[in-house]
């Protein structure tokens, strides 16, 4: 594939096959560790390996390849993905560790019915730090091909 094709910026393309390929390994590694094809996992957050990570770090290097790697352009690149991925590993993380504390706690509220909650909380939106580490290594190998 010759990046730029798919929306004439090959940097853009760069982050979309670097993304495409994260979420693709998600269904690839829970059909082959939990014997189950869950083709929602494509279009989900969580898991690994990091799929923001490796867009994010993909664009970077791409950035860093096609305008310099000492340009404002790669700066402010190389600072927005510390923030994704800071984000990714610790501010969702939280958030999806609260998420399964109040789905437990209110499995064992005994006066409200499964009626009252259409819904349990999304427990899966942020990362550890080694899905982190495998999505940015993902983006930086797609990035390099840029």
């Amino acid at each position: 594939m010759r990046f730029g094709m798919l929306t004439t910026n090959p940097i853009i393309d760069c982050a979309l096959l670097a993304w495409f390929l994260a979420q693709l390994a998600k269904v690839i590694l829970e059909a082959v560790l939990l014997r189950k094809l869950d083709l929602r996992l494509f279009v989900s957050s969580g898991g690994m390996p990091s799929s923001h990570s490796a867009l994010v770090v993909s664009a970077t290097v791409a950035i860093g390849k096609h305008c310099g790697f000492s340009g404002p352009a790669f700066a402010l690149a190389v600072v927005l993905s510390a923030v994704v991925m800071y984000d990714a590993c610790n501010v969702r993380r939280s958030a999806g560790d609260t998420a399964r504390l109040v789905n437990q706690i209110l499995a064992h509220v005994e006066k409200l019915t499964a009626e009252d909650f259409a819904d349990d909380l999304r427990e899966v939106m942020g990362h550890t730090p080694l899905q982190v580490l495998m999505g940015a290594l993902l983006g930086l190998g797609v990035g390099l091909l840029a």
